[in-house]
């Protein structure tokens, strides 16, 4: 689909960039000519995505292990990555998310999801911006969102809550940075599986048979899928496109929205075994 120097010279940062969703998008990234910046806070895990990057993409790959629910360590984190030339690309990938019953969440849980997914994506987007202003540098931002952000969810309020003011936030500096040659777009997806996240979020078997029922198209996202369209995003042919969050989910929001709703049909039993355990 896309020419393989599509993003050669481009320095893309993609936070939460060592597993998952963020790890497809930077393999793919990395295969049209970028240069990858990844982030995170397991520091085992990004030395072992970036190790497996270079045997392909030798010396691309650069990664800082970074808490970006702290402000502070964000703003080192991105004078650091400048130190060796400037961004051109952010990609809010970071996330959160767990399934419970909300008059169950203590402050600490919610927190917890907000700190990463709304405060992390706003630390990162507001330290890369000012640079790429003062500089007076074409830049975008690219955040990935859920379809929930518009429509809310039951059993995830503080994924809903995060993830819908972080489309605020892309709308929002759209308009105003704009001006500044600076774009940002959002995606929402739809069930991508990822190992852990999915084992969170998915209880059983018979749920994740229900959930595809809900699903037009009838199946779960592949990630290349995804990974595409985020190239599209960032790359010079969607150079008038800013504000807008495109949804990749199968048509599934569009035949019953609220993603989690199917959650009220869960037993006792099923909720007190979805519980983090102690210890």
């Amino acid at each position: 689909m896309f020419r393989d120097d599509l993003l050669e010279g481009r320095k893309i940062l993609i936070t939460g960039g060592g597993t998952g969703l963020g790890k497809s998008m930077g393999r793919r990234y990395l295969e049209l000519g970028a240069e990858l910046v990844i982030c995170g806070r397991r520091e085992a895990v990004l030395q072992e995505t970036t190790a497996e990057f270079d045997a392909a993409h030798p010396g691309k790959t650069g990664w800082y292990a970074c808490d970006i629910r702290d402000a502070q360590a964000v703003e080192e984190m991105i004078a650091a990555v400048w130190q060796d030339g400037p961004l051109d690309v952010l990609v809010n990938n970071a996330a959160g998310n767990f399934i419970a019953k909300s008059e169950t969440l203590s402050p600490r849980a919610v927190d917890a999801v907000l700190g990463i997914v709304l405060h992390g994506s706003a630390y990162a987007t507001l330290a890369c911006g000012r640079r790429w202003i003062e500089a007076g540098r074409p830049a975008s931002v690219l955040s990935i969102v859920t379809t929930y952000a518009w429509t809310g969810s039951p059993y995830v309020l503080p994924s809903a809550m995060a993830k819908a003011g972080v489309l605020a936030m892309t709308r929002s500096l759209a308009a105003e940075w704009g001006k500044y040659g600076i774009r940002l777009n959002a995606i929402a997806p739809g069930p991508f599986p990822t190992q852990g996240a999915w084992e969170r979020l998915v209880p059983d078997k018979a749920f994740e048979e229900a959930w595809l029922k809900r699903i037009p198209l009838g199946r779960v996202g592949e990630h290349r899928e995804l990974a595409d369209l985020a190239v599209y995003l960032v790359a010079p042919g969607a150079g008038y496109m800013t504000g807008e969050v495109v949804t990749i989910d199968g048509g599934e929001w569009l035949k019953g929205a609220a993603q989690f709703a199917l959650m009220e049909n869960l037993s006792e039993e099923a909720w007190a075994a979805m519980r983090p355990k102690k210890g």
